[in-house]
């Protein structure tokens, strides 16, 4: 049997079927699908009602989970993995696709770094600064724009509040943490305070790690034999050289908040220096700074719900060192705005309408620069709308029309000044039907018009992160998209989770590709492959599951009695749950039935979680298959099998909540390399780790 027909298999019998199902809902329910969601959809709607899968990794689950990067910090969901180039930068990517098809905001705008311009290129935010962070998987084209085609990352602060503080004293949290792998130290802190309409935000965050051990050598067996090293060099062992990274930010925001709305502002800023990994001496030195405005007025006119706004300011630039010279610099300034107008129901339709606006100035200065300067400019309309078929059903569609222009700087190395316009139109449809109180059927199908990046557009030259000279391709068109998603929800019982299946369909995928020609450096005559931007035929699908085994119920005695469940009730205050989860991807270029590069491998995990009074444990084991699906010029990547375990104690004092924790990862101390990274055989995942922390709460 297939891995894909394995995942398939397995969905209803994670799910529970629903004669075992009504026999455990006789016990409390233990909901897990039932948290707001803002990302997804304009209106009010938990998971459980959403058309399109979505996690929220918040609280505990945060806490536990918490990397110095945001890929890192989301690879451990269904569906999502990570660019993984050494510990200081890592962007999600999600079910096989990332770069500029994934989409990363900051409170639902752009966070305008350039992260999705290279792999070493580090997300301008720290996940030691955010409360929550929402994962739309599939296409969210409607309300993000069309480069949303694998999904949207929103990390969501509270820098502007948007409620009345209505406590006596400032209410926020404090977290230390210290780890073995890389000595790391982490500090953080909120505060949020104010009277009446008035209310503030203050926060802070530092982090400092040296470089990470690792169980072995760096490089992979596979590039050992391959590509030895020259006579006299030593290979890297037990520790990956040039992975120290240093981190600091700070925050601070105020709002107005009145019955009928709220207004905000806040100004941020982030610091941070680290090791690119790749070469043993080129560090990158990024700082960004900050502006967001948002507000609402509710119910403004008998039609209108709300209307909502937000516009955040960026201006962003990091330095690339050689030792102590000063290399490329990389340069970015812009805005994005999105005004959203949320109406009651008209007739049978109640939706949202909106504009969003995007403008910014990209520069990348140096001899190693392999881009020109960019003006990029993106004007966006969006329609929105839900209409109720009957009691279990509703109907969700909407489009979208993107207007994107580039005009590249005329520049000696880069030739003339390129002007390139595009018109993108995306739609999607989709429905959620409730066959019984506490399961749901969604499906969706989504049409996308990507236009290509100004990287796939104007790139010509030394790509040094990759090791390859780049060539974009200024004639490219747009990359257009049909998906569809079907998935599974069961919100309630002794099996609650869900499982789903994916597909898409790419006529003109733009892929980086080889050409088989090689760039030789006249300065110190080294060879590095040519690649061009190219748009072919493609194909992914795949799946992703995630259940959970209530093992022990919290229920009342009486009730246990009455329902003669053959699973024991629990006292109150315990909790034993078995936590599983597995993903696959499959893609392909179909005009040459070649697998794509970097993609995922199969996933699953088992997760057994106990919590007593104050005490919580969790232990875990994470498996990641063999990956032999791989692109002409990767090595295979093997599988591993990772044992991470966690204890925690929570400490009420007065009004503060306390939890201490310890957390051990990768307990066997196994190899372990992301086959998504383009680093993977010159820098493995981190060795056998302990992590011990306090956050304190109140």
């Amino acid at each position: 049997m297939s891995t894909s027909s394995r995942l398939l298999f397995a969905s209803p019998l994670l799910l529970g079927l629903p004669a075992f199902a009504q026999s455990a809902d006789l016990l409390q329910p233990a909901t897990t699908l039932d948290e707001m969601v803002v990302t997804a959809s304009p209106a009010d709607r938990t998971l459980f009602q959403q058309v399109q899968p979505v996690t929220v990794l918040g609280g505990e689950d945060l806490q536990l989970n918490l990397q110095p990067t945001l890929g890192e910090t989301l690879s451990r969901e269904p569906g999502v993995s990570s660019t993984y180039f050494g510990p200081g930068a890592s962007r999600p990517i999600i079910r096989g696709l990332g770069d500029d098809r994934v989409r990363v905001l900051q409170n639902g705008t752009s966070v305008l770094d350039v992260s999705n311009v290279s792999p070493d290129h580090a997300v301008a935010t720290d996940p030691l600064t955010v409360r929550a962070i929402e994962v739309v998987r599939g296409p969210a084209t409607l309300l993000y724009g069309p480069n949303t085609i694998g999904g949207v990352v929103n990390m969501i602060d509270d820098r502007i509040p948007d409620e009345r503080f209505n406590g006596k004293w400032p209410s926020g949290h404090f977290a230390s943490a210290f780890g073995s792998a890389d000595d790391s130290e982490s500090l953080s802190g909120a505060l949020t305070f104010g009277k009446g309409p008035l209310v503030f935000h203050l926060d802070g965050f530092s982090r400092e790690t040296d470089d990470l051990e690792i169980p072995g050598f760096a490089r992979s067996t596979r590039l050992r034999a391959t590509e030895p090293l020259a006579p006299g060099e030593v290979e890297p062992y037990g520790t990956l050289p040039n992975s120290a990274t240093e981190s600091k930010g700070a925050g601070l925001g105020a709002s107005y908040v009145w019955d009928q709305g709220y207004f905000g502002l806040s100004y941020s800023g982030i610091d941070s220096l680290y090791g690119t990994v790749a070469e043993p001496d080129v560090t990158i030195d990024l700082r960004q700074r900050r502006w967001d405005f948002r507000g609402a007025f509710r119910q403004p006119t008998s039609w209108i719900k709300e209307i909502d706004y937000k516009i955040g300011h960026s201006d962003y630039a990091h330095t690339e060192f050689e030792g102590a010279e000063r290399g490329t610099e990389f340069l970015i300034e812009g805005y994005n705005g999105r005004i959203e107008l949320l109406h009651e129901k008209l007739g049978i339709f109640e939706g949202a309408f909106g504009i969003e606006t995007q403008h910014s100035d990209f520069s990348a200065l140096g001899e190693e620069a392999f881009l020109p300067s960019v003006e990029n400019d993106v004007n966006s309309v969006f329609l929105f709308e839900e209409v109720p078929l009957n009691e279990n059903t509703r109907l969700q569609f909407g489009a979208r029309y993107d207007r994107q222009t580039n005009e590249t700087d005329p520049n000696p190395a880069f030739g003339p000044g390129l002007d390139r316009d595009f018109n993108a139109f995306s739609t999607s449809a989709g429905l959620v039907y409730n066959p019984l109180p506490d399961y749901a059927v969604a499906l969706s199908l989504a049409y996308t018009q990507r236009p290509p990046t100004y990287v796939e557009l104007f790139a010509n030259g030394p790509h040094v992160a990759t090791g390859t000279y780049e060539i974009g391709d200024p004639n490219l068109d747009t990359e257009d998209s049909f998906s569809i998603d079907l998935s599974v929800r069961k919100k309630a019982g002794r099996v609650t989770g869900s499982a789903g299946v994916f597909y898409y369909r790419f006529d003109k995928f733009i892929s980086l590709a080889p050409t088989g020609s090689d760039f030789t450096d006249p300065d110190n005559g080294e060879t590095i492959p040519i690649y061009a931007y190219d748009a072919v035929g493609a194909d992914f699908y795949g799946g992703e599951i995630e259940a959970t085994v209530h093992l022990l119920e919290p229920a009342l005695a009486e009730e246990a009695a009455d329902a003669k469940s053959a699973a024991p009730a629990a006292k109150a205050s315990q909790r034993l749950d078995l936590i599983l989860r597995a993903d696959y991807t499959h893609a392909e270029n179909r005009d040459t039935n070649e697998a794509l590069p970097r993609i995922p491998p199969f996933r699953s995990s088992a997760a057994l979680e106990y919590q007593i009074d104050r005490w919580a444990a969790r232990l875990e084991g994470e498996y990641a298959a063999h990956q032999d699906r791989h692109d002409v010029n990767e090595l295979p990547t093997d599988s591993y099998f990772l044992i991470n375990a966690a204890l925690s104690y929570s400490l009420p004092i007065g009004d503060v909540d306390t939890t201490f924790y310890v957390k051990g990862v990768n307990l066997t101390d196994e190899e372990a390399r992301q086959s998504t990274s383009i680093l993977k055989d010159i820098a493995p995942l981190a060795g056998r780790g302990v992590v011990a922390g306090v956050r304190a709460e109140f």
